[in-house]
């Protein structure tokens, strides 16, 4: 796994042999963009390379180095530019900024990448020792902050902690129909080990193709079919956390009442209590088919109301997605732009014609048996066709299953034309969803807006629950060159400022990382934020475990 390491990107998004696909029409595309913002053109707004870039010396001594290579080999011990530059940050838009602007402000000193839980142990050692900060590295696709090289006041030097070659599959138990693998395997490696074996785990962030297990659980990530198969913190059956306090193992019981749930405290700790080195996962037999419906609503609440309906009802949908009406008309637009097709005017001034002018898409997923699949599917048509939903077909729906891990790949180019793209994401009961929708969006709007252009705002919900919904926010803007990073700043901490004013929790599935510490005091109050600490302070005496993160406090 380590030499794939080279076939990424060190300041963008996934493989440099993987682009977003415009079909020859990329020219069209910034058209449409430039238009929306009301500008003639689009600047070109390239990043440097990496020689071009100021990296910060390493401060690892040859005493450091030398001790790590007592633990590991020599050869899993880098401190050249790439690998410092590739470990500095994460990918959200705030990271590529920085990644982009030509001087990265701090890296890790030296990236070591142990193969095993002894290994794992021996670094923490050396880094209390020397008194350094360890930063847990999987995929690094933290759109938070929450792989950051950044180092607290006592400490001397970062060890960026890779755990990608912590990468073994190492079986499944077909009677208990679950899974164990290592924490830094990654979502295409665990998916293929499980489909030859006739399983799956049913777990899809966006990040899929290049996050990590261990990854996962640490930022207690969600999927893209989390309806019917739940969240990663659902699916953990047992963790196995290297911490330097040593090592915390919890047991594979299906459920106990033996006090609190340890895999819940591991679940969401980001890295500041220990490294999760394995986990075993509850998991799947293949499904024999899968199916998505599509159907259009006049407006996002009248969806927002169907979509509560189909959870409520339990209908069984893997997946149901609700864009809102900004999200449908720029997705829309952007594929007619790149895939235009016969009749798409035909079919747009019809759909207007019946109503359907502000209009927002649902996507409906089943899987299973083909006999199972078809019962839901209609018992859900039915019931979204009582709520006013038209069926338009699968179409939609196959569409966005194949280009589901694509879109990550349209930022890059969209930073190269001077424009600016971000995503935040929530949870809320329903009867606070529509307030808490209406004061994020206008918070990004009012951050954003000159006197020249506004903010896109595209909002969609992506996981339902029978007590409330997420939403997750996608902005798009006028990069101002003056000042990006204040500018970013500015929104973010606008929308976070709403999201916590109108009953929303500060992350769903994103984590906390840097950039949400300051606001989970809110969240999980006083006394909650002691009780944290107070664990830290057990598996992490010294407090070597990613600083910064998680709490505001942890330094």
């Amino acid at each position: 796994m380590v030499q794939k390491r080279d076939e990424l990107r060190w300041n963008g998004w996934g493989r440099l042999d993987r682009f977003f696909d415009m079909g020859g029409r990329e020219n069209e595309v910034w058209r449409v963009f430039a238009e929306a913002f009301g500008v003639p053109s689009l600047p070109h707004t390239p990043p440097p390379s990496l020689e071009e870039t100021e990296i910060p010396p390493s401060r690892a001594t040859q005493a450091l180095i030398g001790a790590l290579g007592e633990v590991i080999s020599t050869d899993r011990i880098r401190t050249t530019p790439y690998e410092r530059a590739f470990h500095a940050y994460g990918r959200s838009y705030h990271d590529l900024l920085r990644l982009r602007s030509g001087k990265i402000e701090h890296a890790p000193d030296v990236v070591v990448y142990p193969c095993n839980l002894d290994e794992v142990l021996g670094v923490l050692k050396v880094a209390e020792r020397f008194s350094c900060a360890v930063i847990p590295f999987g995929g690094g696709t933290s759109v938070v902050g929450g792989v950051e090289a950044k180092k607290g006041d006592s400490h001397e030097a970062i060890i960026t902690l890779d755990t990608t070659l912590l990468s073994r599959f190492i079986g499944v138990d077909p009677t208990s129909l679950t899974a164990t693998a290592e924490a830094g395997i990654d979502g295409p490696d665990l998916e293929n080990a499980l489909s030859s074996c006739g399983y799956f785990l049913g777990h899809y962030p966006q990040s899929f193709e290049h996050s990590t297990l261990g990854g996962w659980i640490a930022s207690r990530s969600a999927g893209q079919l989390s309806n019917r198969y739940g969240t990663i913190a659902d699916m953990v059956v047992s963790v196995q956390l290297a911490t330097p306090s040593g090592v915390l193992e919890t047991k594979p019981f299906p459920a106990s009442a033996a006090g609190p749930d340890l895999n819940a405290l591991i679940s969401g700790s980001e890295g500041t209590l220990g490294v999760i080195t394995k986990a075993t996962l509850r998991v799947h037999r293949l499904p024999e088919c899968r199916r998505i419906d599509a159907f259009l609503f006049r407006d996002f609440w009248e969806g927002v109301d169907a979509l509560r309906s189909l959870v409520q009802e339990e209908v069984g949908a893997s997946l149901i997605r609700l864009s809102d009406p900004e999200e449908t008309k720029w997705f829309g637009a952007l594929d007619r732009v790149i895939n235009p097709k016969p009749l798409q005017n035909f079919a747009e001034d019809l759909l207007n014609h019946l109503g359907y002018r502000e209009k927002s898409l649902m996507l409906v997923g089943f899987e299973g048996k083909q006999e199972e699949v078809e019962r839901a599917s209609r018992r859900a048509r039915a019931i979204l066709r009582s709520s006013r939903g038209l069926f338009v077909g699968e179409g939609p729906g196959r569409s966005w299953w194949k280009k589901r891990f694509h879109m990550p790949y349209l930022r890059d180019p969209m930073l190269d034309h001077g424009l600016g793209i971000d995503t935040l994401e929530t949870a809320s009961e329903w009867s606070h969803l529509p307030r808490l929708y209406e004061e994020v969006c206008r918070a990004l709007r009012d951050s954003l807006s000159t006197s020249t252009f506004t903010p896109l705002v595209l909002t969609h919900i992506s996981h339902s629950y029978h007590d409330g919904a997420s939403l997750y926010f996608t902005w798009i803007f006028l990069r101002d060159s003056r000042d990006p990073i204040g500018q970013w700043k500015k929104a973010k901490h606008a929308a976070s400022f709403a999201i916590v004013k109108n009953h929303g929790t500060i992350s769903h599935h994103h984590g906390v990382g840097i950039d949400h510490a300051p606001f989970l005091v809110d969240e999980k109050g006083k006394v909650g934020m002691q009780l944290l600490e107070h664990i830290k302070r057990s598996l992490d005496p010294h407090s070597i475990m990613n600083p910064g993160k998680l709490m505001a406090g942890n330094r």
